[in-house]
Formats: C-alpha cells, sequence, structure tokens
C-alpha cells in the first residue's frame, strides 16, 4: 500500500521543524504548509500522483517542484533521504518532545546539545534532576512548566484524537465491505460513540458461509498497515497497526449483529444498566441477544438481537443513539421518551469561522466560498485574525476594511455566476489581557458577525480570565466567543476558567459560544455543551478551517454537539441566514 498523506504531512511537518532547529529562514515555514494542505487534501497524494504524476502534485496548493520531488520519492520507495539525513544531525524523538508544551525545535536541539536528551523520558529524568533549570534561556519556572506538561501527556497517553482514528477505521472497513461473503459491517467502541480521544478501533462485520469467515480473519491480519498480530480466529482477530493503535475485528451471527453491535459500542457503564433492565424482566442480555430465561433445565429462548431498536424496544426504551451513551441520564430520558432530537450531521447550513490567505489561510476569500458551496453551505462567515496575532498576518482597520470590499466583490461575483452561498463579513477578534477587543468598536461594528477569541496569557489566574471572559461577553459588538476554554486535546489543558459564569453571563448577553469541530480543539467539550442547552444558551458549530479541505471537519464539531444533547435548534448555523442573524447581538441592535 503506497504512503498515505497523514504521514507525508508527517514527516514535512519534521522537516520543517528540523529545518527550524538549524535557523534556516523561509523553508520551515514552506514545509510547515505543505504539511497542512496535504493533511487536508481529500484526495490521496499517491492517487494524484498516479493519475497525473509530478506536475498533478505541483499543482497542489503551497506545494511546489521541490516539494513535489520528495512527495514522488515517500510514495515510490516509502522514505526520504532528505528527511532521514535532518534526523541524523538531530537524532530525537520529535514527536515526543513536540508534544511538550512551549517547547519548540531550537529548544529541542539545544537541550539535545547540552543534556543529551533525546525522548520524553530523557527530558522528564533531566527536569527532575534540576538539570534544565541551570541552563541559559530556561529557570525553575521552565522546569516545573516542563514537568507539569510531562504530566498532561501522561495522563492523555495512550489515547488518539478522533480524525485520526476514524480516517483509518473507515478505510479498513471499505476494504472489508469488498470482500465476497461479508454482509453487514460497523465501527463500534467508543469511536462510534465520537469520544474525542480514542484507545483503539473495533469493527465488527457478519458473514454468509464459514469459508467467509476464514478469509475476513485472514485479509484483516495481511493488511499492509498491520505491524503486530496478537490473535486470529474465525470470531475475533487482534492486531497493531504501523500508527500504534489496536484494531480489532469480531465475525458475529446476523442473529446476533444487534447485540453485538450494541454490547461493543458501550459504554460499559450503559451496557451494565441495559443487562440490570434485562434482569429485571427475567432476561439475559450479552452480546449474543436478549433471551428470556427458562427454569431449571429449561432451554433459553431467544428474544431480539438483529438490530438494536428491537433490544431497546424490548427493554421499554426509545433507541439511544450512539453519542449518548455514557450513563448521563440518558436511560431515564429513553424511559420517559425525553431524549433530545438530536442535531443530524447533514444539518448545517452555514459556518462561522473561515479563515483565508488575508492571514494565515491556504487559500482566498473566493476559493473558500467555492469550495463550501460545493458542499451545500448556504452561508459562510470570513474570520481572518485580528492586529495583534502578527505571526499570522493579522489584519489592522486599513486591511479590514479593504477585505469588506473585496468580500462585496466575491458575493458580487457569486450572485452573476448563480452560486448560492453568502460570504459574511467578520472577524476572529484577539480579546486583550483586560477583556477590551483588538480593533474598535467602530469598526467592529461595521461587521456582520464578530467573534472573540483568547490567544495570549492563558495563565491568569481563574478570577482574572474568567473577567477577561465576560468582559468581551458584555461588550455589544462581540457577538461569538470561539474555543471558550482553549484547550488543544493531548497537548495543552484549558485555562483556568469559572465556566459556569461564562456560560451565565452568555445567556444574559445573548452571546453565542462556539464548539470549534477542529479535531486537536473539540472546545466546547460535551459537558459544556450541555449545560450551555440547558441554560438557554445558542451554541455555533464553526469549522475554523484555513484551507478548502478543511470543511471537512464540521463532522467532529457536530459529533460534540451531540455528545452534549444539542438538537438544531440549540445551533445557530443550522438556521437559514435570515433568521441566524437576527437573533444575534447586531441583529437585535
Amino acid at each position: 500500500m503506497s504512503i498515505k498523506n497523514d504521514e507525508i504531512a508527517r514527516i514535512f511537518s519534521e522537516i520543517g521543524d528540523y529545518l527550524e532547529m538549524q535557523g534556516v529562514a523561509f523553508k520551515p515555514r514552506a514545509y510547515q504548509r505543505a504539511a497542512v494542505v496535504i493533511a487536508g487534501l481529500t484526495e490521496e497524494a499517491a492517487d494524484i500522483y498516479k493519475k497525473g504524476g509530478l506536475r498533478a502534485l505541483e499543482e497542489i496548493p503551497g506545494v511546489g517542484a521541490s516539494i513535489a520531488e520528495k512527495i514522488e520519492e515517500l510514495i515510490k520507495t516509502g522514505r526520504l533521504g532528505y528527511y532521514q539525513n535532518l534526523k541524523n544531525k538531530v537524532p530525537v524523538k520529535l514527536s515526543e518532545l513536540r508534544a511538550v508544551e512551549g517547547l519548540g525545535p531550537r529548544h529541542i536541539k539545544f537541550l539535545y546539545q547540552k543534556l543529551g536528551i533525546k525522548n520524553l523520558q530523557d527530558l522528564e529524568e533531566a527536569a527532575e534532576q534540576g538539570k534544565i533549570r541551570k541552563l541559559v534561556g530556561f529557570g525553575t519556572k521552565s522546569e516545573e512548566k516542563i514537568l507539569k506538561s510531562i504530566q498532561f501527556l501522561k495522563k492523555s497517553g495512550g489515547r488518539f484524537l478522533l480524525n485520526e482514528v476514524l480516517t483509518q477505521a473507515r478505510e479498513i472497513e471499505e476494504r472489508l465491505k469488498r470482500l465476497p461473503g461479508v454482509g453487514k459491517t460497523a465501527i463500534a467502541g467508543s469511536l462510534r460513540r465520537r469520544k474525542e480521544t480514542i484507545g483503539d478501533i473495533d469493527i465488527l462485520v457478519t458473514v454468509s458461509t464459514k469459508s467467509a469467515t476464514n478469509k475476513v480473519a485472514d485479509f484483516f491480519a495481511s493488511m499492509p498497515e498491520v505491524v503486530t498480530i496478537f490473535a486470529k480466529g474465525p470470531t475475533k482477530s487482534m492486531v497493531k497497526l504501523k500508527s500504534s493503535l489496536d484494531a480489532d475485528l469480531r465475525v458475529v451471527p446476523e442473529k446476533s449483529y444487534g447485540a453485538a453491535l450494541s454490547y461493543f459500542t458501550g459504554s460499559k457503564e450503559h451496557n451494565v444498566c441495559l443487562r440490570e433492565l434485562a434482569i429485571k424482566k427475567s432476561w439475559k442480555l450479552n452480546e449474543y441477544g436478549l433471551f428470556a430465561v427458562g427454569g431449571r433445565g429449561k432451554t433459553e429462548r431467544w428474544l431480539a438481537g438483529r438490530t438494536e431498536e428491537e433490544i431497546y424496544q424490548k427493554l421499554g426504551l426509545v433507541y439511544i443513539e450512539p453519542e449518548l451513551r455514557e450513563m448521563t441520564g440518558e436511560i431515564e430520558a429513553a424511559q420517559a421518551d425525553q431524549l433530545p432530537k438530536l442535531i443530524g450531521y447533514n444539518d448545517l447550513r452555514g459556518d462561522l469561522q473561515v479563515q483565508t490567505n488575508w492571514s494565515d489561510g491556504q487559500h482566498s476569500i473566493e476559493a473558500m466560498g467555492r469550495a463550501a458551496a460545493a458542499l451545500g453551505l448556504e452561508y459562510i462567515l470570513i474570520t481572518d485574525h485580528s492586529q495583534r496575532l502578527a505571526m499570522a498576518h493579522g489584519l489592522d482597520e486599513k486591511r479590514v476594511l479593504e477585505q469588506l470590499k473585496e468580500i462585496d466583490r466575491v458575493n458580487d461575483r457569486f450572485k452573476k455566476a448563480g452560486i448560492k452561498l453568502v460570504i459574511l463579513k467578520g472577524s476572529e477578534c484577539d480579546i486583550l489581557k483586560d477583556g477590551r477587543m483588538d480593533l474598535p468598536d467602530q469598526l467592529l461594528a461595521k461587521l456582520d458577525i464578530v467573534g472573540g477569541s483568547i490567544h495570549s496569557h492563558f495563565k491568569l489566574s481563574r478570577s482574572e480570565q474568567t473577567e477577561r471572559l465576560v468582559r468581551a461577553m458584555t461588550n455589544p459588538q462581540v457577538d461569538i466567543i470561539f474555543h471558550p476554554t482553549g484547550r488543544l486535546i493531548n497537548r495543552r489543558e484549558p485555562y483556568d476558567l469559572d465556566i459556569d459564569r461564562v456560560i451565565e453571563v452568555a445567556k444574559a448577553t445573548g452571546t453565542v459560544l462556539e464548539v470549534n469541530a477542529f479535531p486537536d480543539r473539540l472546545d466546547l467539550k460535551d459537558e459544556h455543551i450541555r449545560r450551555c442547552v440547558a441554560a438557554g444558551v445558542k451554541l455555533v458549530v464553526s469549522s475554523d478551517s484555513h484551507s478548502t479541505n478543511h470543511f471537512s471537519v464540521l463532522e467532529y464539531g457536530l459529533a460534540q454537539a451531540r455528545r452534549g444533547w444539542a438538537e438544531k435548534s440549540n445551533v445557530i448555523n443550522a438556521w437559514p441566514l435570515e433568521k441566524m442573524k437576527s437573533m444575534i447581538k447586531h441583529g437585535r441592535r
């Protein structure tokens, strides 16, 4: 099997880091940019190359002749000499060390040169022994921060981001579907429940013949990405993939498919409750089905198991969507027929956080609009960064006014071309340390919708950080708070915040809170979403797109919203444009 986009992207990202270690100018950014673009491609680079060769690769945005040649080498040989040479100069576990908050490429090189630190274990030992604080440019606080970050990584270790696992699982499932004799297939486990991080892959299949059973097991164990086979049998196979993920395949009878899918989807606590409900009726529930238990010596009578729906029905429950199966009240709500009608994966009409190449995005306003329209969206909000984020080429007042004119021009072109998408004028305006906005109110008033976000001073006290957000929300020009808690999953803790106070003020001011769909954010988290729903605070599910390929992440934001019990009525960008605009602060003013 050819090398995948995520692996190419990882290699290019690391090349950028190694070049930065050497103090090379410009090139690191080029490789990082290419990594982002390749990771977001909807088509495998290997397939693009197969169809059109080097020229086709060079047509990928951000990929020039030199980078295209390196992609070609990776596709043809599975390795890249240039990358290996860079690694040999500084032989460190870059992925481990880069995960430590605040540790950049030059820090990593310095620590390697001074203390021989090659991996996370070396770093932890050096910090615990007080060696790092003695180095120029570090100090006691830096050392403490490193240790704290390492503890955070350990706590979240062994878990993968939702998108990383879902992509691999879907690819494996599609291959299994094409095998002769395979009937139903399903992804199960925490992945089906769309948890924000995933430990492993569980896949269920049914087969029509005994010979198909063996062929499925053989195929699964011999997949190119398999590096270790833990078990291989007619009903269960277990392997480890190159990505370090464990993957399990279970072959189940057609008659037990629904029971097995329910059992292997979980959660464990949810399953225990279902079994207890069955016991109360003198029944037994397991992965093979729901059974009526007879007296001593009597045969058990099969009651249900072909589908999940019939099991829930027999137990006196309405069907519970997988995203809700966490024992947070879903059983009681199902018994009372009061489960929410969850927002659907195709319910969004617009996207209210979209970056372009006016700041740190990859593509133009027009290109982002065309990509959104091709996906069936009706409107998008352009939210390039404000001036404070100089590294992201943030917009000052003059450039914001220029952008507004460009948006008018693009909207006019779309109208003449019959493209039914409206581009709205907005900003991802930085919230300063004291809660003021990075752009003047009189300028923000010219925009359709304003989003405020925090990109600095993460270590403020709980009261300071909370009041900072409160001040922003009470500004009548601010409509949405983007990624409200600032977390980066597996990389950075959320900043210390009184989330209940934030929700209370959001309700009082009519401020919308974002569910940022980018897989390493998913911010708000599910429990906070549920509190917003209960309080009547409106939400927006945004992609935070920086490329035409990023709109696909909306799926993960919708999954997060569903886990938070959100309905269509709770999410403003699931509404028609005029209704959405009428409820935000600008509309009410």
